[in-house]
């Protein structure tokens, strides 16, 4: 609100002349509003919920790009994990997670506001800037929770247990995600002690859901088919490319309440296409939306900290980025969506770039850290960067790992071989997300498909999902 302060004024001082004027039906005269008692909250408050829903509207972003890179048999259960964990997750941000990440400024978490029971703005210093109710903050701080919770999930679709994410979704919202975010944007020990900068999230959001991800891929192992007898990755394409272009689309509205300026990144998509025509000689749809993701969040972190002519360097090279470890990571890891490049590579990234970027102009501004190499040819930021993004990585993928290993040992992390052949919508859910592709519909026609030469027929459906189908 600093650098737009007069607007505030102006209108303010529109809403006490027009209240000085008028009056009401009987004589009483309208309320008058000082600027500091009643505008200024009020005008934060509309400002932050309305980013926050901008925020909240990536959900069916995320929905949308898993869907489209899931094949048919498993689109449908993307639905409900979707909104499972962002319902899981608000209730574990409300009573637990909230506090411990901007509930005071101790060094390593929070201490007030569990289950939102104040409205004292001064308890929460990290956000004491702004003006606007705490509740308010909680939704804004929420929706980047369950962002980065969304982030970890997309890379294990198409074999996991459904209840795997509703077992690690409370656990990352009431200990996970916040102590760490308390780091770095509640006031704790990387921000307070070394200054690390992150205007928005390329570490908090994107790399700790990436590194999450990274623990469970570790435990859950590629999907059948994935390698081949040597070892080789086979692709394995989703259904639908224009369901993950429009998820793009949806994500990318939903930046503009991250940090409106990273847009300006965009160039990253030109980049991704050009490195991945040069590797393959093909403008690979997957690649191209995920150069566009990778912009995104490689400036969030900068956004703040950088002037504009760095954004399109920054982009770039994200585009670039994402490419290379798409193809390096697919040698090993089966990652579908692209994650660990997207939000972890590109978050690395997006956070060691103020290292190199950062104006002395905004580092003032911000109050936050120094200028960049490129300015002053020091390196005093970049090593605050490095160590931040050393520090949330391994305390996110330690605790994660040790969370998916109990998991595995105890619920079951993956369903069993012959449900994930079957697929996850009608053994997890009981139902297709596209029915008319697999069975029989009252009212419409059903054509089978005819097995191609020299290809063996479909198995039969498992017992134990007949004795459940006949009962």
């Amino acid at each position: 609100m600093t650098a737009g302060a007069d607007q505030p004024t102006m209108a303010a001082r529109a809403l006490a002349g027009a209240s000085a004027l008028g009056t009401r039906a009987k004589g009483t005269p309208l309320p008058h509003y000082t600027l500091n008692h009643d505008v200024i909250p009020a005008v934060e408050t509309t400002w932050v919920i309305v980013a926050g829903v901008f925020v909240m509207f990536m959900q069916p972003g995320f929905m949308l790009l898993e869907i489209g890179f899931s094949r048919m048999k498993n689109a449908g259960t993307i639905v409900p994990k979707v909104l499972a964990n962002f319902s899981i997750a608000a209730i574990g941000y409300w009573a637990i997670g909230f506090a411990l990440a901007f509930g005071g400024s101790g060094w390593f978490a929070g201490t007030h506001g569990p289950f939102l029971d104040t409205n004292n703005g001064a308890l929460f210093p990290a956000m004491a800037a702004s003006a606007a109710t705490v509740p308010s903050k909680w939704f804004f701080q929420f929706v980047f929770c369950a962002v980065s919770l969304a982030i970890v999930w997309g890379t294990t679709i198409e074999r996991i247990k459904f209840g795997a994410y509703l077992i690690y979704a409370v656990i990352f919202s009431t200990l996970i995600y916040p102590i760490v975010s308390h780091w770095i944007f509640g006031g704790g020990w990387l921000f307070k002690t070394f200054h690390m900068q992150d205007f928005a999230g390329s570490t908090v959001v994107h790399l700790i859901g990436a590194t999450g991800a990274f623990a469970a891929l570790l435990l859950l192992g590629p999907r059948q088919g994935k390698y081949g007898p040597d070892g080789k990755p086979n692709v394995i394409p989703g259904h639908s490319m224009p369901l993950v272009g429009l998820a793009v689309l949806i994500l990318w509205f939903g930046w503009f309440g991250f940090n409106p300026g990273s847009t300006l990144s965009a160039i990253s998509r030109p980049g991704a296409m050009a490195t991945i025509w040069l590797i393959t000689r093909t403008f690979d749809m997957g690649m191209t939306c995920n150069g566009a993701i990778a912009a995104l969040v490689a400036i969030t972190a900068p956004s703040g900290y950088v002037e504009f002519w760095a954004a399109p360097i920054i982009g770039f090279l994200a585009g670039v980025i994402v490419v290379v470890s798409v193809i390096l990571i697919d040698r090993k890891i089966d990652d579908p969506v692209g994650a660990l490049s997207a939000h972890g590579m590109a978050g690395i990234w997006g956070t060691l770039s103020c290292g190199l970027f950062t104006s002395p102009r905004l580092a003032a501004f911000n109050a936050n850290g120094h200028a960049g190499l490129v300015y002053h040819g020091d390196f005093h930021q970049l090593g605050a960067q490095a160590l931040g993004v050393t520090a949330a990585f391994t305390a996110v993928f330690m605790i994660s790992f040790l969370v998916f290993f109990v998991i595995k040992a105890t619920y079951g992390l993956r369903v069993e071989s012959e449900e994930e052949r079957y697929g996850l919508d009608i053994v997890e859910h009981g139902m297709w997300g596209y029915p008319e592709q697999f069975m029989p519909v009252p009212g419409s026609e059903y054509h089978p498909p005819a097995p191609p030469a020299q290809r063996p027929r479909p198995r039969p459906v498992p017992a134990g999902l007949a004795a459940r189908g006949e009962a």
